[in-house]
């Protein structure tokens, strides 16, 4: 592990722990399906539809399951967030341009061994409406031939009621080509919003 991985895991741990006693009080959560987390790299995509929500997939899964978090430029202005996640080895992205800065440190995560948490949606999408998905993760996927793993994380989240999300089964983007990547992002949609039925 290098000095830059074990700074991140250091700025990781610190917010997760002060980040937990919060998280359980104002919006308590239970998961089904951790055993779907692979060991090794894999791109985490969970459905988007609050600030909090990169919150409720890390804490858990533990202080020791390290994952990098793909965020929106806008993010990195948040005073003590913004410095916290930059440190914990968050990688920010233009949203309005073709980020390629973005794109090539995703893959550097991914070859590196390491998890990282994208939204496929790439925005907060609220009630019953409906966004395109990006299909940025399914060209990670199918270059780095690491597993995509559904997550379902509830929309309609209160504050004081527990949020039951859920961590569907890896599975890898095979031969795709170009013209297929909006096509599988979607697929990918499908299988996150499958899981609801899970959800008891």
């Amino acid at each position: 592990m290098t000095k830059e991985q074990k700074r991140q895991r250091r700025w990781y741990r610190f917010l997760f722990i002060i980040s937990w006693l919060p998280m359980q009080i104002l919006f308590p959560s239970r998961m089904i399906g951790r055993e779907n987390i692979p060991d090794g790299p894999a791109i985490l995509c969970p459905s988007h539809s609050n600030l909090q929500d990169p919150f409720y997939i890390s804490l858990a899964l533990g202080v020791r399951k390290f994952c990098h978090h793909m965020a929106k430029e806008d993010t990195r202005k948040i005073p003590i967030l913004g410095y916290i996640m930059y440190k914990m080895g968050s990688i920010f992205v233009d949203r309005d341009e073709q980020d390629i800065n973005a794109y090539k440190k995703s893959i550097r995560v991914l070859q590196a061994g390491e998890q990282l948490m994208i939204f496929p949606e790439g925005t907060r999408v609220h009630g019953t409406d409906h966004v395109p998905p990006k299909s940025g993760v399914i060209r990670m996927a199918a270059k780095t031939h690491v597993p995509i793993v559904p997550i379902y994380l509830p929309r309609d989240k209160k504050v004081f009621h527990k949020t039951v999300f859920v961590i569907g089964e890896p599975y890898y983007i095979d031969n795709a080509r170009r013209d297929d990547y909006q096509r599988l992002a979607d697929e990918l949609m499908d299988k996150i919003w499958a899981l609801k039925e899970r959800v008891a």
